[in-house]
This record gives structure tokens, C-alpha cells and sequence, in this order.
């Protein structure tokens, strides 16, 4: 299968839009956190080596290794959210037919659904690691670039809470009830960060009249 982020835009989201169910929201999540990291690197370019902006230089320039990170990292995530689908629905296809082999099903199904349920949690980091630089990029980013700043926020908050949404629902079949919680307790700490940080952001995107 060709991996997705080879894909052009246009086949990309007629990927999304066929009748299967992979790629799907998880992928479209991760394709959307990448794609804010790099606009908010494409702001921290446009001021760094620019002299009206020398006063950010110091502030920024350390984010544009971070921001590189979090985007390929994203990017990554695409195919590996499909793969993780994919896994899970292979494993519950796995013969039931006698004992050993219910047993292997059962350790397959639990093992994909760990992995479909930890893949959109690195998104959800991901995308927070990068949307966590929004205020600074944008208050301290190029001005012509705020209204790009201020999109890569929305993105990344969506590209969370998307993730997120993934978790929860493949949370029924985690069976470790300690691995449940744990995961759970995560989910519900990044949405509350990466709020906090869309709301940092709108507040200086309203200073711009970029937003209501």
C-alpha cells in the first residue's frame, strides 16, 4: 500500500473519502497537526533573520527544531494510525475455532486495540507540543503572519481533541483496567491543555482583530 503521506492533497482526501474506514479521522487528525507545525515553523522562518524582528530572534529561534520535530513526527502518525486500524480489525479476524486458538485471538485483539488506542495519543502529544508554541508565535511572530499562526492554532486543537475522540472510543477494548484508566487520565489532561493553549492563543488573535 502506498503510505499516505506520499499521497498528493486531492487522492489524500479522496482516500478519506471512499467507503472504507481507513484512513480515516485518526489519520485525517495527525495530516492536520502536521500540517499547523509547519505553518507555525513557516512563521518563526519569517521572522528569524529579518532585522525589525531581532527582538524574537532569541525567543523563537529555539522552536523551529521543535516545531520540525513535532511535524514529522505527525506526519509519521498518518500511516501509522491506519496500520494500527488495520491491526485490529486483522486480529479480529482471527480463527476461534478451538481453545489455542481463542486464546491467540484474544492476546492479538487486546494487543491491536493497545496500539489503535496509543497511536492517537501520540498525535494528541504531538499536536500539543506544537500548538503549546502558538502564544509565543504568535505574539512574537512575524505580524503579517499572525492570521497563519492563528489557523495553525485552530488546526492543532482540532488535530488534539480529534485524537483524542480516537482514544476514547477504542477504550472499550483495552481490558487492562489499570492501562484503561492510565490512558483515560492522559486523554482528559491533554484536551485541558491543549484548551488552555487555543484559549492563549484567541486571546492574542483578538489583539490582532483576527478573531471575535
Amino acid at each position: 500500500m502506498t503510505a499516505l503521506v506520499a499521497l498528493s492533497v486531492s487522492d489524500f482526501s479522496l482516500a478519506l473519502a471512499s467507503d472504507t474506514p481507513a484512513p480515516g479521522g485518526g489519520s485525517a487528525a495527525a495530516a492536520a497537526g502536521a500540517t499547523g507545525a509547519a505553518l507555525l515553523a513557516m512563521v518563526v522562518r519569517l521572522t528569524l533573520g529579518k532585522e525589525k524582528y531581532r527582538a524574537s530572534w532569541q525567543e523563537l529561534e529555539p522552536l523551529a527544531f521543535r516545531l520540525e520535530e513535532a511535524r514529522v513526527r505527525l506526519l509519521e502518525l498518518v500511516d501509522e494510525d491506519t496500520v494500527a486500524f488495520d491491526a485490529v480489525v486483522a486480529a479480529r479476524r482471527l480463527p476461534k475455532d478451538a481453545p489455542e486458538a481463542v486464546a491467540r485471538r484474544t492476546r492479538a485483539v487486546d494487543e491491536a486495540n493497545v496500539l489503535a488506542t496509543t497511536v492517537p495519543m501520540q498525535t494528541a502529544f504531538f499536536a500539543h507540543e506544537a500548538l503549546k508554541t502558538a502564544p509565543l508565535v504568535l505574539g512574537k511572530g512575524n505580524p503579517n503572519a499572525a492570521s497563519d499562526a492563528w489557523v495553525a492554532a485552530l488546526l492543532l486543537h482540532g488535530a488534539a481533541l480529534g485524537a483524542l475522540a480516537n482514544v476514547r472510543i477504542n477504550l472499550p477494548g483495552v481490558s487492562d483496567p489499570e492501562l484503561s484508566r492510565g490512558f483515560r487520565e492522559d486523554a482528559d489532561n491533554f484536551e485541558r491543555k491543549a484548551t488552555e493553549a487555543l484559549e492563549e492563543t484567541h486571546a492574542l488573535a483578538k489583539t490582532r482583530h483576527l478573531t471575535l
